[in-house]
């Protein structure tokens, strides 16, 4: 029994120290440490479309804006999220555990543009919610894509957009892979820890996605926590291997009440149905060492 409470005691810190790896986070001020020592992310995806919701704690070592990057396969239809969405998910966690005393913590694994030619990008989507200034933009033509990303900030009056040339590659590689829509998130930070918004991204996929390779550019050890819903359980993860994507505990089952009482969007994209999986999934290694993402089917 001492070992269920540690169990639970486990479970409950993830709604308030999860571990970051999200995004690519480029300083504006050069030399500026950015750390983000919390980040909170849930998914739900029902087999073509999936629900992302994010809320990270962020400071930097100096006053500073920053600019977060995020790929993501599909245009993402983007809104504030509520943050209390990751506690109750992680209390439900521990009721149904409790309820079927289980004993031990599974480490088990998971079976701008000129006149003269067309634009590179183009922005679908703007808008201001609380710290977060986020544009969605669409990659038009890969070559000059970076380029016109750097004049688009200029012009929304972010001082010397510089994109480093690591980013620079990560970027590229995703346009290479077929990615073709970026979420660009400026936020401005000090040296007092804060927490942002929690904003939620929906978009079409065929597989589960969840960026992780947006953040090879920088350093450091993660630990990634990630409360997934799906209809059933996965078993195929052609991105990170299997063996890495590690399971917190045993899977619970949801009604779609139980869902609802979380989010009333996430039970409707689910089907509304009443054997909904929900589970934590792990993920921890060097950021410079991620070379995929996290793709499930």
């Amino acid at each position: 029994m001492k070992r269920f409470f540690l169990i639970l005691i486990s479970l409950i810190c993830f709604a308030v120290q999860a571990g970051y790896a999200d995004r690519g986070s480029i300083p504006f001020k050069p030399n500026v440490k950015i750390f983000e020592p919390i980040q909170r992310a849930m998914i739900a995806w029902n087999g073509h479309e999936e629900i992302l919701l994010l809320s990270t704690d962020l400071k930097a070592s100096e006053s500073t804006k920053v600019l977060e990057v995020i790929p993501l396969p599909s245009e993402p239809v983007v809104k504030k999220g509520d943050v209390e969405v990751f506690k109750k998910a992680t209390e439900l966690i521990n009721k149904k555990l409790r309820e079927k005393h289980i004993l031990g913590l599974g480490e088990g694994r998971v079976k701008g543009a000129t006149d003269e030619k067309p634009p590179a990008g183009e922005v679908t989507f703007h808008k201001k919610i609380g710290a977060h200034d986020i544009s969605v933009t669409h990659v038009l033509n890969s070559n000059g894509f970076m380029e016109w990303v750097e004049k688009y900030l200029k012009s929304a009056g972010v001082e010397n957009p510089i994109i480093p040339e690591d980013m620079k590659t990560v970027i590229g590689e995703y346009i290479g892979e077929g990615f073709k829509w970026f979420v660009f998130d400026v936020v401005e930070l000090d040296e007092n820890p804060k927490t942002n918004e929690a904003i939620q991204y929906r978009f079409k996929t065929d597989f589960l996605f969840y960026p992780v390779k947006i953040t090879r550019t920088e350093e450091g050890y993660t630990s990634i926590n990630l409360l997934v819903l799906t209809p059933r359980l996965l078993s195929r993860f052609p991105g990170i291997p299997i063996d890495e994507v590690k399971l917190r505990h045993e899977p619970v089952s949801l009604s779609s009440e139980e869902i609802r009482s979380l989010s009333e969007e996430m039970d409707d994209l689910l089907g509304n149905r009443e054997d909904i999986k929900l589970r934590i999934w792990q993920i921890t290694g060097y950021l410079s060492a991620f070379e995929k993402d996290l793709i499930a089917k």
